[in-house]
């Protein structure tokens, strides 16, 4: 059970990048971990939280699930009580959140690589099955779409208007809003190589590379595809009860639910543990926490919890995180992200 922990207290005047008596604004201190982002992360920084409290005792992290962007935002407000400790994400942090990170002082960040998830595209058990091809996908659900040799906005309403082999039904599609790390994801490891596949937009990637991530990374706006918020669990409600509804959401979710939905096939890939631990699945992704280093020695259990969450029993090959659908990183790997969480070794600017 997750319990808010922003608990009345003493001024946290011992954070070593803060003015001594910044509460952040709040004039509170507290006395237990905050993690905050990705809503597909939100499940195994829960399980962590449940048993960091069980082994440890005291308070019960609180974790929030706002989408990997709104978390990020809220981690690189500032270092003090009133920001959170840890950022959950389902995508690497970019050059421009690390950089608003620094502008408000959050100057060592350690980032941490927690295993691996796979993006799916599912539907309701009974409805009809799919094999998509990247650029179905692209030609479905992009804004604009190659019409006549030039850029138009998307006239497709059915599947099979984008490939005969599709079903003869509605487009309708639901996925997470802008703020989400798994939306991110999609358009990169999707939509883009989608649109590189048609021979209009590959020549606009050589021409005008800028121009052509904005067109392959803009979803249509006509009501086909539907922001479905950042619970997952609201979509898989809403493929039960919609007939012919796709769905856009993490792995871990088809894993818990696999009475209800299945994923289809991407250019013929099922995802499957091991087709997204090898990179065959082509919506295969990482998943990460950062955290404030300098809020590590200052947080009751801050440390604590990250090795929790890097340890064997957590997130390694039969660690309760796997049982709750994290695909684990190899062994040594592991043990790699283990060291950096256990040194604070902070991560460099990205790339």
């Amino acid at each position: 059970m997750i319990r808010t922990l922003l608990a009345a207290g003493a001024a946290l005047c011992t954070l070593a990048l803060a003015a001594c008596g910044d509460t952040g604004g709040t004039g509170q201190a507290r006395n237990g971990v905050w993690a905050a982002g990705s809503s597909t992360v939100f499940p195994f920084t829960t399980r962590v939280a449940e048993t960091f409290s069980r082994n440890q005792g005291g308070a019960t992290p609180r974790v929030e699930a706002l989408g990997t962007g709104g978390g990020i935002q809220a981690f690189c407000q500032g270092i003090g009580p009133a920001t959170p400790d840890v950022a959950n994400a389902s995508r690497r942090m970019t050059a421009s959140e690390f950089d608003m990170c620094a502008q408000n002082g959050v100057t060592e960040i350690i980032e941490l690589q927690i295993g691996y998830d796979g993006i799916v595209v599912a539907t309701a058990r009974s409805g009809a099955s799919f094999d998509l091809r990247l650029q179905d996908m692209y030609l479905a659900l992009a804004k604009e779409v190659p019409v006549n040799g030039a850029l138009a906005v998307n006239p497709a309403t059915q599947w099979s208007q984008i490939n005969s082999a599709l079903p003869a039904q509605r487009i309708q599609v639901y996925g997470p809003p802008p703020t989400s790390g798994t939306r991110d994801a999609f358009l990169e490891l999707g939509m883009g190589p989608g649109a590189e596949r048609l021979p209009e937009l590959a020549a606009l990637k050589a021409s005008d590379e800028d121009r052509f991530e904005a067109v392959s990374h803009t979803l249509r706006e006509d009501g086909l595809w539907i922001d479905a918020g950042e619970n997952d669990n609201a979509i898989l409600q809403t493929l039960t009860r919609t007939p012919g509804a796709v769905g856009v959401f993490g792995y871990s979710f088809l894993e818990q639910n696999r009475d209800a939905v299945k994923a289809e096939t991407i250019d013929g890939i099922a995802p499957s543990v091991e087709t997204i631990a090898d990179g065959s699945y082509p919506l295969a992704r990482s998943l990460f926490i950062y955290v404030k280093k300098a809020h590590i020695g200052v947080i009751p259990g801050l440390q604590e919890f990250v090795n929790e969450f890097v340890s064997d029993a957590s997130a390694g090959r039969g660690g309760y995180l796997e049982d709750r659908g994290l695909i684990p990183l190899q062994p040594e790997e592991l043990a790699r992200q283990r060291q950096i969480a256990q040194s604070g070794t902070a991560m460099a600017r990205p790339e």
